[in-house]
């Protein structure tokens, strides 16, 4: 094998090892991470900190991810792992983060006015002052890849980091990791779930789907009086934050007049502009070591980020992420055919690279 080939195969392994990573954390939108002490992606040529080679940006930056980044078991699988307790985080900088994120303008109003709130109702706890009680329980609504997983991994951590939650991680399920398929199995499986939240944020994607059984032999509704029993119990130690489509997701919250009563913080995301994944896209360019070639190479982008993102099946941040990995295969197979192959030349995203896909 001679050296342009090897070089090739390094390529093609970063391919792979990003598209494992999507599949692994699909509901992660822009910022995920592995959970802690889990194994890390071998480094690769052009990650391998060489002089030339442009920095990734912090992790405690725009990719939203800071050393306590709390621990997700992954959607319906809640046996995955039992959640590690991460060090509190100071809140000044938690906002920062959080400004730093691309997009989610109204929801960083919002988690901002819910960051001051909490911070006062704890203060006059402190103080010996009347505090109301006070629910953290929250519906995010939006398309897919608007950020919602990341926004409820971020809360943990701020309630954590305000004393509000004792350990400040993520359980994330779906209606499969709720829902048996018999009689009495669905509420020892759904306090299991909840059991391993205590402590954290449970959070529910595609909550709408456990109300939307209409056969005798469905459990969804016994999954929603366990929760809605957990909640009231766990009500100083738990928080749950459930999300899906905005349609969807109302109407789940009217199927139980219990969801109504429990739920009153309502987040909205709206979907990425271009510009934005634009933004996106190019910060998936900075975290692996990639550029664009030039002018040509940003017009063509931008002009298959808007033809993308008319399609209702694009997925917002999700979608940039995809198109960016089939971008890199076209890259690689441009590569293959080379004569010769450069370092500067595995780092460029070129303007035909983009017209291939």
């Amino acid at each position: 094998m001679d050296k342009k080939d090897e070089i090739i195969l390094q390529q093609l392994d970063v391919i792979r090892e990003m598209t494992a990573r999507n599949l692994r954390r699909v509901g992660d939108d822009i910022w995920g991470h592995a959970a802690p002490n889990a194994p890390t992606a071998p480094k690769t040529p052009a990650s391998s900190g060489a002089p030339d080679a442009p920095k990734a940006p912090n992790s405690s930056g725009a990719s939203g991810g800071g050393p306590a980044a709390a621990v997700s078991t992954g959607q319906g699988d809640p046996d995955a792992g039992e959640a590690e307790t991460p060090p509190k985080e100071n809140i000044d900088d938690l906002k920062s983060e959080l400004e730093s994120y691309i997009g989610l303008d109204s929801v960083k109003r919002e988690v901002n006015n819910l960051i001051n709130m909490v911070t006062v109702w704890k203060l006059r706890r402190e103080h010996g002052l009347p505090a109301p009680d006070l629910s953290l329980h929250m519906v995010f609504s939006g398309n897919p890849g608007t950020g919602k997983t990341m926004m409820a991994r971020f809360m943990a951590r701020v309630y954590h980091s305000l004393g509000i939650l004792s350990k400040g991680h993520l359980v994330e399920v779906d209606r499969s990791g709720l829902v048996a398929g018999y009689v009495g199995q669905t509420a020892i499986k759904t306090s299991s779930v909840i059991e391993k939240a205590k402590g954290g944020v449970l959070f529910i994607d595609e909550a709408y789907a456990l109300s939307s059984g209409k056969s005798e032999n469905d459990f969804g509704g016994e999954a929603i009086e366990t929760l809605l029993k957990a909640m009231e119990d766990n009500r100083d130690d738990l928080v749950v934050i459930v999300a899906g489509y905005t349609d969807l997701m109302e109407d789940f919250i009217d199927s139980n007049p219990g969801l109504n009563s429990r739920f009153n913080r309502y987040l909205y995301f709206d979907d990425y502009s271009v510009d934005e994944m634009m933004r996106i896209f190019m910060l998936q360019c900075d975290k692996n070591c990639y550029r664009l070639s030039g002018e040509d190479a940003e017009s063509a982008l931008r002009a298959l980020l808007e033809d993308a993102s008319r399609d209702d099946d694009f997925g917002n941040a999700r979608g940039v992420r995809n198109l960016f990995e089939k971008i890199l295969i076209a890259q690689a197979n441009r590569l293959a055919a080379a004569d010769l192959v450069t370092r500067d030349g595995l780092m460029t995203i070129t303007a035909d690279d983009i017209a291939a896909i």
